[in-house]
């Protein structure tokens, strides 16, 4: 097995001179403290996928993280640790790795200024690269990776106990008298090992899918192949699409690997299977990958990702705060991100979680690092929710700060000329930031020639943190903070209110006027008063936060309100979760933007639906939904010991309105994460399908203990595709497990 050769050609960077500095490695500095700067030799393996990091002490000790555990590489001295503990000249020796999950940043010093440029250079296109592999490629990466760890003695053959060591690293248990028949069957030589043809061979045995054999079968009518016409019938009949003899002719070009074949336009059992492993050909549809909703619609008319306590990376009481939790939820197409501010040495405002022993990061450092990192996923804008806790004075460097940092892109004065009566759509906001906070008058004012007396409100955003219950007014006792006219002015579009009633907000509320919510209220309003709630969000924006008692920065069931229309529904990002889960599936649409349009009839100033009582409208469309979950492949190992083989089951959930919810699961599989097979057939009614999320999960059964996660895929209702498909699989962060994968059969039908 050659090894750079094939692993550089998979991630397509063959020859590439950065790619080769990686594989060479170097020494470099790893920062902890001013005082703390210690020797690390850090190499790219030759799977081109894991990093290898050495300490250079008497002992030496090394260990390896994947390149996929990576969110982004930051040149210079941008992260608080390398800000805090090094010196201004090492700025372009300095670089930062940042950790997808709740895993600690990398500071790094490298030797030069040009090395640090390779470093940063080849990381990025290495990530960029991984997350571009085909489903083929990145299951013979990881297989190929699998190769590379059971060769203990790296002579490019397999031993027996080589082979089962493979077999465990691919999740497969299998007893010892078939492996020493899979090994002999393979062993043509009869050497004692299995080295290259034979090493292939045992290869296709392992990845051989007899679901997928009897698919083929039925429609390879021509020698054995498919022919264009044969596609054709597969894909109409089966998956339901809409397809020409030229469509098929064009999928076989692409797809066959064979050469002999593609000339006679057929498409063998290979190029098949690789059709079907495609993104286009996968479960989500792939008209739904893009922006394709109406995007002139006002502001409020969209379901808005969004994230509380932002710069927090754990829990809300003692966690690290940090520029890099903004860079992690900005990458995950987060639209509305929170900045809690309060007054700091030098004149300087700080952000952290207020009365706790939270770290402390610069406010003007929070701008620069969104300001970077606000449009490198989504163009659509981004929303500031500042909860300001600061003096006078430096609200007035907060509003210096965002001006010079931020510049045109801050939206300061309404678009268009005059005083709006509605919102601008996320199309007229694009690369644009607004600032949700206290503004001291009405913005009418603004076009009036006479002042109007100022709001002398409480500048704080949170208004019933406190432990008081839900249904209970305000403090009034709380100490009313003055509000800087600079910073207020620069309160446009979401001017924060305290809410009083559906009847006060419809009476006396503006359109830009914005009332935020403790989740305990927000979700007794959505089950109560569900349609007054839908109606006032028609008219205005409603923000929900998390209840001051999740200091764990637990989440709360996202769901029931955006049942009711409430667009900013905010979750602590920093935690992996089934709510966040649930979050990401309902974001994964309209090019992972961060703003998915509310259905019409939540719209409707006039609407009279209610996701609790669902009365009779035009919301009602009752679909019968069948899934037969056929097989799992390459499923990850929960537990990392080398004997841990899961036993895996799958189970299919409906969230939506309460009529919709529902949850089946299948029966485990034995000591089978490679490719575990169950055919089992599950029905579900669902009567509001533009509010409903289709989750496919996977856990490890347990018979003693709770159930342990494997990987899930969570995604629309309506952008599921008919027929056979394969399911992508994402890890608990939400990321993609590289070769993981689930194979359904899906349909869905009117009832009747």
């Amino acid at each position: 097995m050659k090894k750079n050769g094939i692993e550089s050609k998979l991630t397509g960077m063959e020859g590439d001179p950065d790619l080769q500095f990686l594989l060479q490695g170097g020494d470099l500095l790893k920062v902890l403290s001013p005082s703390w700067k210690k020797t690390r030799h850090l190499k790219l393996q030759e799977d081109c996928k894991t990093i290898w990091r050495e300490s250079k002490k008497t002992f030496k000790s090394s260990q390896t993280f994947p390149v996929d555990s990576i969110a982004a590489v930051r040149l210079g001295r941008q992260s608080e640790g390398l800000k805090k503990n090094t010196e201004e000249h090492v700025e372009g020796r300095c670089f930062t790795i940042v950790f997808k999950g709740r895993r600690k940043n990398l500071d790094l010093i490298a030797s030069s200024e040009e090395e640090s440029g390779c470093w940063v250079r080849g990381l990025e296109k290495l990530i960029s690269r991984l997350d571009n592999l085909s489903a083929n490629q990145a299951k013979d990466h990881w297989i190929f990776s699998c190769l590379s760890k059971a060769d203990k003695n790296k002579d490019s053959k397999l031993s027996q106990q080589e082979m089962k060591n493979f077999l465990q690293l691919l999740n497969i248990g299998l007893d010892d008298d078939y492996a020493e028949m899979l090994f002999k069957k393979c062993d043509k030589s009869e050497s004692g090992y299995l080295a290259g043809a034979e090493i292939e061979h045992f290869y296709n045995l392992l990845t051989h899918r007899e679901e997928i054999d009897v698919i083929y079968g039925e429609y390879a009518k021509t020698t054995g192949f498919m022919n264009a016409g044969n596609l054709v019938e597969f894909l109409t009949k089966e998956q339901r699409e809409k397809v020409t003899l030229a469509d098929a002719q064009k999928i076989i070009e692409k797809y066959e690997p064979d050469e002999q074949a593609k000339g006679k336009s057929l498409l063998s059992k290979d190029g098949f299977l690789m059709y079907l492993h495609d993104p286009e050909a996968m479960v989500f549809n792939p008209d739904h990958k893009k922006v394709y909703q109406d995007m002139q619609q006002p502001l409020n008319h969209y379901f808005i990702s969004s994230s509380h306590n932002t710069y927090l990376t754990e829990d809300q009481l003692k966690g690290p705060s940090s520029t890099e939790a903004y860079v992690r939820a900005l990458l995950k197409g987060c639209r509305c991100v929170e900045l809690d501010c309060w007054d700091g040495s030098d004149n300087e405002p700080v952000i952290y979680h207020g009365y706790t022993l939270t770290s402390k990061i610069l406010f003007k450092d929070v701008i620069k690092t969104i300001k970077e990192y606000a449009f490198k996923k989504s163009d659509y804008p981004v929303i500031l929710s500042l909860e300001n806790h600061c003096s006078v004075e430096q609200q007035s460097v907060m509003a210096q700060h965002m001006s010079s940092i931020l510049g045109s892109a801050l939206v300061t004065t309404p678009l268009g000329d005059g005083m709006p009566a509605n919102f601008p759509s996320p199309e007229e906001l694009k690369g644009k930031f607004l600032i949700k906070g206290k503004r001291l008058n009405k913005l009418e004012a603004s076009f009036a020639d006479v002042t109007e007396e100022a709001d002398n409100t409480d500048v704080t955003e949170e208004e019933d943190s406190s432990n008081e219950a839900d249904d209970q007014p305000a403090e009034k006792s709380k100490k009313n903070l003055k509000l800087a006219k600079e910073l207020s002015d620069m309160v446009i579009y979401c001017k924060s209110v305290h809410f009083n009633g559906f009847e006060d907000a419809r009476k006396n509320q503006s359109f830009y006027e914005i009332s935020s919510f403790k989740e305990g209220k927000a979700v007794k309003l959505a089950e109560e008063s569900a349609n007054a709630y839908i109606r006032h969000n028609v008219e205005k924006l409603s923000r929900i936060y998390p209840a001051g008692s999740r200091t764990d920065s637990s989440n709360y069931n996202p769901v029931p309100l955006w049942n009711a229309g409430c667009q900013i529904v905010a979750l602590n990002f920093q935690t992996a979760c089934t709510e966040l889960d649930i979050n990401q599936g309902r974001f994964l649409i309209n090019g992972k933007g961060g703003y998915v349009l509310k259905p019409a009839y939540m719209r409707d100033g006039a609407t009279e639906f209610d996701p609790i009582t669902l009365t009779r409208g035009d919301w009602l469309q009752h679909k019968t939904l069948h899934v037969m979950v056929i097989s799992g492949q390459q499923l990850p190992k929960v537990n990392q010991k080398k004997s841990s083989i899961v036993d895996p089951l799958v189970k299919v959930q409906i969230y939506g309105v309460p009529a919709d919810v529902a949850e089946k699961e299948t029966s485990a599989v034995a000591n089978n994460g490679f490719n575990p097979s169950w055919n089992e057939n599950f029905r579900f009614d669902v009567y509001v399908p533009e509010l409903a999320l289709v989750r496919f999960l996977i856990e490890d059964h347990d018979s003693t203990s709770d159930n342990e996660f494997v990987g899930q895929y969570t995604l629309p209702f309506n952008s599921l595709k008919l027929g056979y498909r394969h399911v992508p699989l994402l890890n608990r962060n939400g990321d993609k497990l590289p070769s993981a994968g689930l194979f359904v059969h899906v349909m869905v039908l009117d009832a009747e």
